[in-house]
Formats: structure tokens, C-alpha cells, sequence
């Protein structure tokens, strides 16, 4: 089986609040984007995962792909299987690879082996995996609460807008990030910032991981100020960084960030 897990961008990301759990809960819109991975399996008499493409940081045995297989081992003894992985969403980028890899494996493993879990299951499931994982289930724009794990499905469309993504090639931790940042219990309502028009979110929606990463790394936010001195109709950090992205009516000129990394120039289906 042959799966294609897409990225996502955040339209605003809130740190509302320290969770008893020891993780953080969170108020974002999430939106997915037409920038892939790809995840192949197959039967086998033991399993496997071959890494392919950008380089993966870590070990292959602390890959996600491989821990979602072993959780579906556990629980379900389903069988071994060979897992190939062209990695191409930069890792630590913000732009969801690893948690998108993971949930379309997941659905890909509950169709290949017939497992008929309910999406509740799912979500459980993802939600060991990582926050983000449980978006890439139902892979549609939503509101997320909580963990990520609460989702409210939000009528947003982009259709038509050219999405300009820069990644500078520095990778950050997300636990690294998370440790450093502050906690923003207040703030303007995301829900009701998209009815704005896309010109007048930056009065609502701000990543609140930007402070402390333009603060780490200046050149972030020079990328963020060239992207609306481009004429971006709003510009923004994703996740935990470090990818940064401007939302453009028209196509705008690529080549001039180029020299800050890579660049991805997308039109949104």
C-alpha cells in the first residue's frame, strides 16, 4: 500500500495553559497543504523501515512510523510488515511530516489488515503518537483544543491562494521549544478572526512560538518581513518552527528567498 501524508500550516497558535499531564494545551487552526511524504508497506516476516530522502534526525528504531506499527502490535497483533519512507516535509520544520506520517499509516494499517477500528480508537492511538497526529486523521481544516485531540471542523477555504513555504534548514525541538515558552491564556478569538478578510488576520492570529524562536534565531523573522513586504496577505511561523509561510493572491517571485533556504512554491487546491 501507497500512502501520500501531506503537511499542514498553523493560521494562529496559542499556548493556553500547562495540562496536569505535563503537556500544553493549545488553540490553533489547522490547515493541510499540498506538500507530501511517502509511505509505502508491504507484508513481511519482520519488520522493517528504510528511510529515504531528507534526512530523518535520530535513530530508525525512535522513528514515529515505527513506534505507531508497535502500538498497533500491542494492541491489535497485527503482523509484521516492510515499511519504506521517502521523506521530503523537512523534519523539525513545524509543518506536521512526522505526525501526518504517522496518522496515515495508522488509517493505512487499519484498511491493509481490516482492522475496522472506530475513529475514536484512531484518535486514541494517535494521540500517543504526538499532538498533531489526530489532525492528519480526518485531514480537513479544524480548530484544535486541548492537546489537539479536541477538533472543531472550521469553514475555511484557500483555494486558489499561492502558499510561499521557507524552511532555513534549522531544525528546532518542539520539546526545547515548548520548555522555553510563555503561556498566553488570553487572546482574540480564532474562531471569529476567520471571518476577517485573509488581509486582517495579523490583528488576530500570531504563533506564539515566534517570539522565542526570532529571539533564538533573527533571521526568521527577516523572513517573515520579506514575505509581507512581498505582498503576502498574511505571513507567519508554523508549529514550533522553523518553516515560515506567506499566503499570496497572486504568485509572487520565489527566487527572492532563495538564499535563506528552501523554498516551496504551492497553489492551493
Amino acid at each position: 500500500m501507497i500512502l501520500f501524508p501531506t503537511a499542514k500550516i498553523n493560521i494562529g497558535l496559542r499556548i493556553t495553559g500547562l495540562r496536569d499531564d505535563g503537556f500544553h494545551n493549545i488553540e490553533s487552526v489547522l490547515y493541510p497543504v499540498p506538500l507530501w511524504d511517502v509511505v509505502e508497506f508491504s507484508d513481511s516476516g519482520k519488520f522493517s523501515l528504510q528511510l529515504y530522502g531528507r534526512k530523518v534526525p535520530g535513530r530508525p528504531e525512535d522513528n514515529i512510523l515505527m513506534k505507531a506499527w508497535e502500538l498497533l502490535h500491542r494492541r491489535f497483533s497485527v503482523p509484521e510488515v516492510s515499511v519504506a519512507l521517502l521523506k521530503n516535509i523537512p523534519p523539525g520544520s513545524g509543518l506536521g511530516g512526522g505526525s501526518s506520517d504517522a496518522a496515515f499509516f495508522l488509517k493505512g494499517m487499519n484498511d491493509y489488515f481490516q482492522l475496522q477500528l472506530p475513529m475514536k480508537v484512531l484518535v486514541d492511538l494517535a494521540l500517543q503518537l504526538g499532538s498533531d497526529v489526530p489532525f492528519f486523521l480526518s485531514n480537513k481544516p479544524v480548530l484544535v483544543t486541548g492537546r489537539g485531540q479536541h477538533q472543531v471542523p472550521v469553514s475555511l477555504h484557500l483555494a486558489g491562494y499561492w502558499l510561499l513555504l521557507v524552511w532555513p534548514r534549522i531544525v528546532l525541538s518542539t520539546t526545547e521549544m515548548f520548555a522555553g515558552i510563555k503561556i498566553n491564556p488570553a487572546g482574540a478569538s480564532l474562531m471569529q478572526g476567520l471571518q476577517l478578510p485573509t488581509e486582517q488576520w495579523g490583528t488576530v492570529f500570531r504563533n506564539d512560538f515566534e517570539e522565542l524562536a526570532f529571539t533564538k534565531y533573527p533571521v526568521l523573522k527577516k523572513i517573515k518581513e520579506q514575505l509581507l513586504h512581498s505582498g503576502a496577505a498574511f505571513a507567519s511561523m508554523t508549529g514550533s518552527g522553523s518553516a515560515l509561510y506567506g499566503l499570496f493572491q497572486h504568485k509572487p517571485d520565489a527566487s527572492l528567498f532563495e538564499k535563506w533556504g528552501t523554498v516551496y512554491l504551492l497553489r492551493i487546491p
